[in-house]
């Protein structure tokens, strides 16, 4: 409890007067709340209350717990950027070095909306570590923008160096690409109708089998079978001068390209069959076998974190909206999501570990030391 009220000790109260419940004790009991399956400041009051005792061991809880209008209306007054940066100081510690892989893609938190006042609900542009299976840090993205302005200040905020981006067709962009590269980290981008040139090029320069076979494209196959259901899944990966000097000339520069892919997919279950074919360009090595591992392991970011917080987190049902409140409380959500999978004693699922800390003060601990 200690340690997790000093990565937070520099956020700044928005409330000038009458302060009767210390902004530090009101985020530990978020953060505590949030672990233990409160999803709601009605509940985070009701847990606060059901745990005074065991609280009032480690918080100053001058004027006892704050009600739930209170927990709503100072979260909605905070900065946004003043909880970042306890998270990110939270992640540094528990995350020390990241390995290769970060996946970048955005989510939105559907219920958090007020159409009454005109306001649409949040969108978040989320950064996943693949091989640590962490949230690195997170952006929203502004009401009249999109995951292509987010994207650049989400990248600032990391040290992504040495590291593979992969993200979807809407961050195939040139300026996010020099970005990338600026930061000595290297990318793999999808394409699509967003980057029509580009993608229709590529779909060119791939549709002869017999011209990949010529300019010696790397190739790599896989088969899974399970559950009924065979995927086939093919690569090919390029950095033929004459391709790349192609794309140069038709489309312009981008920033340390050196490999084209192409992706063909096949999905067999029972008599039917499925295809589908992706594009994509790269700054790393054309090894076939590799930059099909990235792509594949890009949508963990959907299995492993925007799916658990829809099932263990109810993120998706949570009506939190006023102010500043639901991006705030989306960013304690990931902070509870990373601890609890870095405490691997209790070998259940996320919604099971959070209701074992709720009934178990040690297993909490246990959560809160990782």
């Amino acid at each position: 409890i200690e340690k997790l009220q000093e990565h937070f000790a520099e956020v700044k109260d928005p409330r000038a007067v009458n302060v009767s419940h210390r902004l530090l004790d009101m985020i530990v009991i978020t953060i505590c709340g949030l672990i233990s399956g409160a999803d709601s400041w009605t509940e985070i009051e009701a847990y606060g209350n059901a745990k005074l005792g065991w609280l009032n061991r480690f918080l100053e809880l001058p004027h006892g717990i704050a009600s739930h209008d209170t927990f709503g209306r100072v979260f909605a007054q905070l900065e946004p950027a003043e909880i970042r940066s306890g998270f990110l100081s939270c992640v540094a510690v528990i995350a020390e070095m990241i390995e290769k892989q970060i996946a970048i893609d955005g989510k939105q938190v559907r219920r958090s909306h007020d159409r009454t006042n005109g306001k649409n609900a949040i969108h978040m542009v989320n950064a996943w570590a693949v091989e640590n299976g962490l949230v690195l840090g997170q952006e929203k993205v502004g009401e009249k923008t999109n995951e292509i302005v987010a994207i650049p200040y989400l990248l600032q905020l990391l040290n992504i160096a040495k590291c593979v981006i992969t993200i979807d067709a809407m961050g195939c962009q040139k300026k996010i690409t020099e970005q990338i590269i600026a930061s000595q980290a290297d990318y793999v981008l999808a394409t699509k109708e967003n980057q029509k040139n580009l993608h229709s090029t590529l779909e060119k320069l791939f549709e002869d089998p017999e011209e990949r076979k010529a300019t010696g494209c790397d190739y790599h196959k896989t088969t899974d079978k399970g559950h009924g259901r065979i995927e086939i899944r093919e690569c090919w990966a390029t950095d033929a001068p004459e391709y790349l000097d192609y794309i140069a000339e038709d489309i312009g520069q981008w920033a340390g390209l050196r490999s084209l892919v192409l992706i063909r997919s096949q999905r067999r279950i029972g008599d039917e069959t499925s295809s589908e074919t992706r594009l994509f360009i790269s700054s790393c090595a054309p090894d076939a076998k590799q930059l099909l591992q990235y792509i594949r392991s890009h949508w963990q970011v959907e299995n492993k974190l925007h799916w658990v917080l829809d099932m263990a987190f109810r993120e998706d049902e949570c009506r939190i909206r006023q102010g500043y409140a639901a991006e705030n409380f989306a960013i304690l959500r990931q902070l509870c999501l990373n601890l609890l999978k870095r405490e691997t004693s209790a070998k259940v699922g996320i919604k099971a570990k959070r209701l074992k800390a709720g009934w178990d003060m040690n297993y909490l601990f246990k959560v809160l030391s990782v």
